[in-house]
């Protein structure tokens, strides 16, 4: 049935489309399983885009039924399925969807997007099926692959999606009575790199018979075994490389603070959650005022991050901390007082559950590299923000007006004075300049894990730690020092666990400092 279908489908496809019926789109909304997929398979065959549409549209489950007319509704919009026309869904009926014909719409759409011209739908249902056939392998299965591999359809497909169709292909030979199929499986097998295509080699191998198949199928595993360790290595070098950005992007303003101005500030970690608290509230007006632009609201979250983190630093220099320079153990009480006060006010505003942030399309999902490695691209993006984040802060400390008087108050407080610098003005620009990326800081952290009253309390030990090992007051060392800690951290935990990893980690910085008290970098001449 299937292989007759796909000639009609192929036939049809390089043919003149033939319009939808009311009642071709009844009958696939309503009735009998089997007479349901056959009515599907005359509209994959039509080549009408609307049956394309409702055929879609049933994967979504996004079908009703109002007498006999058949609705498209997605939200509040509903459009008529056979003419297109705007309706109302009110009286409709949802369609009932059983696994049988969930299952035979996801092939009847695999097919229709092989045999496409859309290069990024038919790699993305080529890779849906084979995770089919990995998963829940099917004869059926095999009728659609061989029909999008056969010569009269090889050339419209592109060559990962073909690469990909010979992976599924061969899984479904595997279990073939046909040696020379299994040897074929055997050996496609071998170049894909996942841990059920291991065990699918691995029980194979368990019972074959034929010495020549058995060869194979021990080199295949040898291949997929080498793959397997190559992702995990690579995964845990960009799961380091991403907690080291999360580390650095929280311990940057850090270091203009604590580094720079010697204020030991408890309460930077809530500088961090007001600047989450402010993406969840852009987010919420976008929501509300801008939902066609919402992919992007993220963009506009991080100037209005950075200004409100900013100006709760800049008053708490301005009324608390500008008191105590000098006097490190005063600030560390002062700010711990101050995050205290910070947290109740975000419980009293937002309430003491966390809220729900979430990432714009353009974040989300991820790219699958090596196999069996999926990189997130929330992740890319804010290894990337991290890195224009370091790269802005380096040029105004060392290029811009303000990156001199810092400099300048910080290495000698009363010669700028005389030298004609507003020094208090300048502690209030560099305590809200820190304060500012923490906000951006919180921007990333929204956009990878919950926002909630306590988020800073997760960070503000390893802000320190960084800025500490690192070398107080230098800006390459927060970055190695970053950097280093969430590579090893990663490391140990996958091979002792998290919370031996938190140990031995801690464990190294306490040696570390025993042994280089400045950091990996230490201040140098008049510096020092």
């Amino acid at each position: 049935m299937w292989g007759a279908w796909w000639l009609c489908l192929v036939l049809a496809w390089t043919g003149a489309a033939h319009a939808l019926s009311p009642e071709d789109a009844l009958a696939f909304a309503e009735g009998d399983t089997a007479d349901r997929i056959a009515a599907m398979e005359r509209l994959a065959a039509s080549g009408d885009p609307r049956a394309e549409a409702l055929i879609r549209a049933m994967a979504r489950e996004a079908v009703k039924v109002r007498g006999e007319q058949v609705l498209i509704v997605e939200g509040d919009a509903a459009i008529d399925a056979v003419t297109g026309a705007a309706e109302t869904a009110d009286g409709a009926a949802s369609v009932m969807i059983n696994n049988r014909l969930r299952g035979a719409v996801q092939r009847t759409l695999a097919g229709m997007d092989l045999l496409g011209d859309d290069v990024r739908r038919q790699r993305e249902a080529a890779l849906r099926l084979r995770a089919s056939v990995f998963n829940q392998p099917d004869e059926s299965q095999l009728a659609v692959i061989e029909n999008a591999l056969a010569p009269e359809n090889a050339h419209r497909l592109d060559d990962r999606a073909r690469r990909t169709l010979e992976q599924a292909r061969a899984a479904l030979w595997l279990g073939s009575g046909d040696a020379a199929l299994r040897l074929a499986a055997a050996q496609a097998l071998g170049e894909v790199g996942q841990t059920i295509v291991r065990s699918k080699l691995a029980r194979q191998l368990e019972v074959e018979t034929e010495p020549t198949v058995r060869v194979a199928l021990s080199q295949a595993l040898s291949r997929v075994d080498a793959a397997l360790v190559r992702s995990q290595v690579a995964g845990q070098l960009f799961t380091g490389l991403s907690l080291g950005s999360i580390l650095l992007l929280a311990a940057l303003g850090l270091a203009i603070t604590y580094g720079l101005m010697g204020v030991i500030n408890m309460a930077h970690g809530e500088l961090i959650m007001i600047g989450a608290y402010a993406t969840y509230v852009v987010q919420g007006l976008f929501r509300q005022y801008l939902p066609g632009a919402f992919d992007w609201y993220v963009l506009a979250a991080l100037p209005v991050a950075f200004l409100m983190s900013a100006l709760v630093g800049a008053v708490m220099e301005r009324g608390v901390i500008r008191w105590l320079y000098g006097r490190p153990l005063e600030t560390l009480l002062a700010t711990w007082g101050l995050s205290l006060i910070l947290m109740q006010g975000v419980r009293s505003l937002f309430g003491a559950q966390n809220v729900a942030v979430e990432n714009p399309s353009w974040m989300s999902g991820g790219v699958v590299v090596m196999g069996n490695l999926t990189l997130p691209w929330n992740r890319i993006v804010i290894i990337g923000f991290a890195v224009a984040v370091l790269v802005a802060v380096a040029l105004i400390i060392s290029r811009t007006r303000l990156g001199l008087f810092v400099r300048g108050v910080t290495q000698n407080r009363p010669i700028a004075a005389c030298m004609g610098v507003n020094t208090a003005r300048v502690d209030t620009y560099a305590f809200a300049l820190g304060s500012g990326i923490a906000g951006l800081a919180g921007v990333a952290l929204s956009q990878i894990g919950n926002v909630g009253p306590d988020l800073g309390q997760g960070y503000i030990i390893d802000s320190f730690m960084v800025v500490v090992l690192g070398g107080v007051g230098q800006l390459a060392g927060t970055v190695y020092a970053a950097l280093g800690l969430g590579l090893l951290n990663k490391f140990i935990e996958g091979w002792a666990g998290a919370v031996l990893a938190k140990i031995a980690v801690l464990v190294f910085i306490i040696v570390f400092i025993q042994k280089r008290p400045q950091g990996i970098f230490a201040l140098k001449g008049r510096q020092a």
